[in-house]
Formats: C-alpha cells, structure tokens, sequence
C-alpha cells in the first residue's frame, strides 16, 4: 500500500475465508470510497458485509453489558484469520422496511419530527406539545384506530361457531385451539359455562365473551396456577395480530386474519391517523396531515415559505432534510407513505436520507448497490452522496455494477473471476482507468456495451390500454406492440409501474406478472423447493439407496429432531429479536446422521443443498434435475446454493427465480419489473439474450427498465415522463429505440445517447 497515496491508513484483511472466499488478503484504505465490483456470487458481499461489517458490529455488541447482549441476535465470528484498524460500520442494504402500520416515510427518517415540532411552535390553535401531533402516541393518535389510518371489523361469525360450546372448539382461530393458553383464557376464566354453545349465552355473557371488560383471572394448570388478564376476544384478536403489518405475520395467520376480518380507511380519521385535535392545528391554512400527504418536492417549497420568524432553525433542518431526499431521486415520495409499500431500492435511499445530515465522522459507511431502482439521470445525485460522506471523514465502501457509480471510487477491488468457487479472489485492485483495461470480467464488460438496436422486430398487433389514470398517470392512452420486446422507462416515479404493473393486466388478464416481492414461503423455503428440484432430489436419492424418498426431506422423516430440520435453534424474546444459533445436534446441516450416510453421485444431502447451480448441474445428471439447473443458470442464478433461503434472495434474484420457472411453460405475455436489479454487466447480456429467447418463441416481453443496455436492444419503447410524481405520467415517446434518442423532452433519451458514445 502506498501510504502517500492512502495517507489515513488502511482497513486489513487476512486469510478471509467466509463463504467463498479463498483466504483473501487486502487493505482497503480509509476515508475513500473504495467501490467492490465483480460477477453476482463472486465473494464482494462475503468481504464487504459478511466480514468486515460483521466483525465489526459483533466486536460493538461486545461492549455492551452483558444483560444487555442476551437479548441481541448473536453473530458467530467471521472465518478470517486477521481484522485490523477496524471502525464502526453503519451497514445500509436493501433489506424492505417494516417498522408495523404506522412506520411513515416521514418517521422512518425524523422528518415527521421536525414538521412536529414546526406545528407545535407555530401552529393554531395551539396544542400541547410536539408528542399531541404523534400518531405513535396516545396523546396523537386518532382513538379509533390507534394512528394506523385504516382499521378492521371482524366478521364475528367467521372468528366463532355459535353452535359450539367452549369444550368443543367454538373458536376458529390459530392459537385459541382446545388445550391452549388462550383457550383456557375463556374456558376456564369462570365467566361462562364452557359446555353451553355460544348462541345460548347471555348478553351480559355474550358482551363480555367479546369485548371484556380486563380483568385478572387465575387459570390453574398442571404446573400449578397462573394469573392472567382476561380481554374480551375481538380486542385481544385485535392486540395480537390485527394491529400488526400483515406481511409480520406467519402465513397460516395472516390467512385466519384475511378470513375473519376487512380492513379499510379509518372512518373517524379518513386515514389521517390523527385525532381530531391535531388535525385542526394549522400553519397558514394547511394541517400537519395535508404537509404529510405533500409531494416531498413541493412540501420542500411549502415549507421555505413559512414566514413565522420563531421556527426558523426548525424550518431549515426540515427543508434541508426534505432537499436530501429530492437529492436522492425520491422527491416523488410523500410523507406519509407507509414505509412497507417501498421497494428494496427505495428502502436502501430512504436510510441513506437518515444519514445524510448526520455529524458522525471516521466511520466506514457501507452500501449494498445503492443504484438499484436509479434512472441514470438520477445516480449522479446519489454519487454526490457518496462524495460527501468521503469528505466528511469517512470510510465509503459500495458493492456495486453500475459504471456509473464506480466511476466516483478512489479505488477499486475486482472480486472474480466467476461466481461461487469459481470466484472468492481478487482479480484487480487499483484505480478506475485500470479496471476499465484490465482482463477480468469486470473490466471487458466496461470496454463494451450493446450497440443500438437498428433493426427491431415487426409487432403481430398491440393491446390499447386507455384512459389510464391509476396514481398519477394523466388520462394515459398507449399502444403495447405484441410479440416484441418492449422498454418501458422513465425516472423514478414517472408512472412506469402505475401504467405497466397497475393498468396493462386488465388489458391482457393472462399476462404473467413478476414482480421483486418474495414468493409466497417460510423459513424452509429455497431454490430446490420453489423450482421443484427438491422433489427430483428425493427420488433420485431414494432410488439410489433404496428407501423412502421422505428421508429427504427437512420437513419430514429425515429432519433432525431438534431443530425440526431448519438447521438453527430460534428463541423468541418477546418483544426483542428473535435469536437464531445453529442447531448443536446436526451442526446446521438439517438432517439425521443416519440420513447423511446416504450418497447420490458420491454427494449427501446436505452437500446437494450447500452446492451451487451451476456447480449441480455436473454433479447432478439427472434429466429433470439439470433442466430445472440450467434454467437457473440461465436466468444468471448459477452461483446461488439449491438450500439458499429466499428471504436472503435481493429483489431481483427474486425475479430471476419466477423467470426461471416460467421457462418450461411460455406464456403470451410477460411483464418484467427491473430484471436486471443486481446483476453484473456481462450477465446483462446473458439475460437480454435470454428475453430475446421468449419473444422468438412468441411471446411478448414488456419490460420496466432502467439499464440502458436493455433499452438499445428492446424493439419499442414506451417512455414515461418528463418528471416524478405529479410533473410525470405522460407518455413522453412509444417507438423504435434509436428514436428516443432525439426526443428533445426525453431524460431517458438524452443519458441513451451519452450511454452509446461512450460505449462506441
């Protein structure tokens, strides 16, 4: 290391190991950005967040008391041989934020804070403090649906059967079954007769069954007695489960609470949240609850122009917040979005905006593809971001594809050359101009690019969608050519997905839609489970050894008995983190030691789930096998394990899974949101050559895109625009590629052309 070049030091790794990688030594200097490029699954996210932002947070969890530490979720340490001049790491991925039904865009960042406290200082009528404008809290909050804006009736007679008594099973519901804690609640709570059926109690009865009131009751059971507070069904219904974020709840009770329950708009509130005193405080004829549903751009504007001198310091940390978010490309977004509608990369820039404004300094700031989701007119802005948490004396690390963010590095770690154990080296380390020359995957892919297409298919006809107006399209009337592939681009939040995902499927109801979000699963799901190849796993083993192909299963004969087959060991902390260690009886690897005795092709069971696609493709020759593998690897998925879990697949893996399996079985049309989320340039060939394979099989592709690459090889594109938000859905070009290139109102068209000169 050049320490004239690298002044502040450097961050040491030695013999790092973890996953893939192949005991990789490398200093990675301080108060730079240092961008980590490489092919998906090459080892970047095992270096960057596996172990240098692991080890750190682990050796911090150390520091707490030790009272403390039980209630965290432990870490094992990192397989690295050595870790120097660590700092404090503040991680910032792509993981969706849940935060429950009243987490807010404008409380996930504190910007709902500072607008709190800009009422409470200048608002009238006044009110009793910043915390009265809360919809977290009591004193805030509309009473009828406790701040989440939308509330639930529950269909009585489908939570309860009136025929039945207590004893025999009169509630439908997951844990209030015969036997339970719950159901002793009410059986045994000396308030009702548990053999007389519902329809024969009393009003009084009847009233207190459902809505109490509390009260302490004393159950006696076999451990002796317990002293619980005894609440009427519908509101303890209401405590457990309906209050919560229904994507937090295990599927078998989201589906009970879909059942029995309707949920709609607060009818006290009108979804404002707010009771009624909050909402009539106002600064210059607006309520707090109309600045919240402001597009952020315009509330930037709004607020600047508040005149009362007393909240001036408030009112510039507030307009300098809600500007780091037009910054970030999200000024499209309002307040009061719930944070659970945004996606992985509005989630990633949504944290980024929490730190923006921080005064932390000499601290190492790490990114997992902050570009995800960006128009490129949109990721210079996220640059800038960069650069100025480099300037303020940080550490800036970014795993990223995009050119156009490793053009801001200071330096650059090339992981390769392939993925899996094809990878987990380092293949170049220096500055950017290197890169660009170097022989790696990385490099040769930033030398070239696709040229723009000139001749585009002929579409067979075209599906109208007209007097689109979903959100904040404009009265949108578009024709969609078939059997083409068609772009459909435009900035974040011009209407792309409003027009595409929200409208065209009424159009067309047989188009297959796939989206990012997770496919429907639990914690045992996979690739092997989701593409069927388990199934085929099973027999093949069964057929080998002889036995029951059931053996083969972590839900069934074969799991170990310990951890039920899931390999980990989970504690519930009530209201803290759940903690996950891995299961001492069979060391993580799911299944009996009996059943890890059997062998296909010289492979166990576990080893079959620890092996790549690509990688099972040799090792496992079976027809139905390999065709299911190749079309993994097909879709650029063949350096993920067949047991990886899904909740670990990013967005667009997610996608690339549903495509894989759509392979077997074409449809006439697909719709495609950001397929290329998360894949490195020369595997953005590889899938533009495979959508081509769809549309010469006669389908037609209609594809939400931001890759320019993807955009000069479609054969239309329909352009949305010219801004976000309320200054977006308009149809701004529908044609030929090569024609957008001139379209004087076109960001899109303007960024293709700089896109293809420095390609060409």
């Amino acid at each position: 290391m050049d320490e004239q070049q690298w002044p502040w030091g450097s961050i040491q790794v030695r013999g790092a190991r973890e996953h893939n990688l192949r005991g990789v030594d490398v200093d990675i200097p301080k108060r730079r950005i240092t961008a980590f490029t490489g092919v998906s699954g090459s080892g970047k996210s095992s270096l960057v967040f596996d172990t240098i932002a692991a080890e750190s947070q682990r050796l911090l969890n150390e520091t707490y008391p030790a009272f403390v530490q039980q209630f965290m979720a432990t870490a094992p340490q990192p397989d690295v041989d050595e870790l120097t001049n660590l700092q404090a790491v503040i991680a910032i991925d792509q993981a969706r934020m849940g935060g429950g039904p009243r987490s807010t865009v404008g409380t996930a960042t504190d910007s709902w804070t500072l607008l709190r406290l800009l009422f409470a200082t200048a608002g009238t009528p006044p009110v009793s403090g910043a915390i009265a404008l809360s919809f977290n809290d009591p004193r805030g909050w509309c009473p009828e649906c406790e701040g989440a804006g939308s509330a639930s009736a529950i269909d009585v007679d489908a939570l309860v059967d009136r025929t039945k008594s207590l004893n025999e099973g009169a509630i439908d519901f997951p844990g209030f079954q015969i036997g339970g804690w719950y159901w002793a609640l009410f059986a045994n709570s000396g308030y009702f007769d548990p053999d007389t059926p519902l329809r024969d109690f009393t009003d009084a009865e009847w009233e207190r069954f459902l809505r109490g009131p509390e009260e302490k009751v004393t159950l006696k059971g076999d451990g002796g007695t317990m002293n619980l507070t005894y609440q009427g069904l519908l509101d303890k219904i209401t405590r457990l489960h309906l209050g919560k974020d229904p994507s937090q709840l295990q599927k078998h009770v989201r589906a009970a609470v879909e059942r029995i329950s309707t949920r709609g708009v607060c009818p006290s509130c009108n979804g404002a949240r707010l009771n009624a005193a909050a909402r009539k405080c106002r600064i210059e004829g607006r309520s707090i609850v109309e600045h919240g549903a402001m597009q952020i751009s315009d509330l930037a504007d709004v607020v600047a122009d508040i005149a009362a001198p007393e909240v001036g310091p408030i009112r510039a940390a507030l307009v300098q917040r809600l500007g780091h978010f037009v910054t970030m490309g999200l000024g499209y977004l309002s307040l009061d979005r719930p944070t659970s509608t945004l996606s992985g990369g509005e989630s990633q820039r949504v944290k980024m905006v929490r730190h923006l404004g921080s005064s932390l300094s000499d601290v190492t700031y790490v990114f997992d593809e902050p570009s995800v989701g960006l128009h490129p007119a949109d990721v210079h802005r996220m640059n800038e971001l960069l650069v100025q948490l480099r300037d303020k004396g940080n550490t800036v690390l970014v795993v990223e594809h995009d050119p156009e963010v490793i053009a801001v590095a200071d330096h650059v770690i090339d992981m390769g050359p392939d993925a899996g154990v094809g990878g987990g080296t380092i293949v170049y380390q220096g500055d950017v101009a290197g890169l660009r020359a170097a022989d790696t995957p990385t490099g040769r892919a930033m030398a070239l690019g696709q040229a723009l297409k000139t001749d585009p298919r002929p579409p067979t006809g075209e599906v109208w969608i007209r007097g689109a107006s979903l959100n904040n399209l404009r009265d949108v009337d578009v024709a969609v050519p078939t059997g083409v592939l068609v772009a459909v681009t435009g900035v974040a939040g011009s209407g792309k997905s409003s027009l595409v995902r929200g409208c065209l499927p009424a159009a067309v109801p047989d188009a297959v839609v796939m989206d990012q979000q997770l496919p429907a699963s639990s914690s045992r799901s996979n690739p092997a489970t989701y593409t069927g190849i388990l199934d085929h796993v099973r027999k093949a083993f069964a057929k080998a050894n002889g036995v029951t192909p059931s053996l083969f299963s972590a839900n069934s004969d074969g799991a170990c008995p310990d951890c039920r087959g899931l390999g980990v060991i989970t504690t519930d902390l009530g209201p803290f983190d759940q903690v996950s260690t891995t299961c001492e009886t069979c060391e993580g690897r799911r299944f009996t030691d009996a059943v890890l005795d059997y062998r296909l092709h010289g492979l166990n069971i576990h080893e079959v789930m620890t092996t790549t696609a690509a990688e099972a493709i040799v090792a496992l020759p079976e027809k139905p096998i390999a065709s299911r593998l190749q079309a993994l690897a097909d879709v650029g998925l063949g350096y993920v394990t067949l047991g990886q879990p899904l909740s670990t697949f990013s967005g667009g893996e997610r996608q690339r899974l549903k495509l894989a399996v759509e392979l077997a079985k074409p449809a006439t049309m697909y719709v495609l949101d950001e397929p290329t989320t998360g894949l490195h340039l020369r595997d953005v060939d590889r899938l533009i050559g495979l959508l081509d394979r769809f549309v010469d099989a006669g389908s037609t592709l209609v594809v939400i895109e931001h890759n320019l690459d993807v955009v000069a090889r479609a054969d239309w594109v329909i352009d949305m625009g010219p801004g976000a938000g309320h200054d977006g859905g308009r149809v701004l070009y529908e044609g030929p590629p090569a024609g957008l290139l001139d379209h004087p109102d076109s960001v899109t068209g303007r960024h293709l052309a700089a896109h293809l000169d420095r390609a060409g």
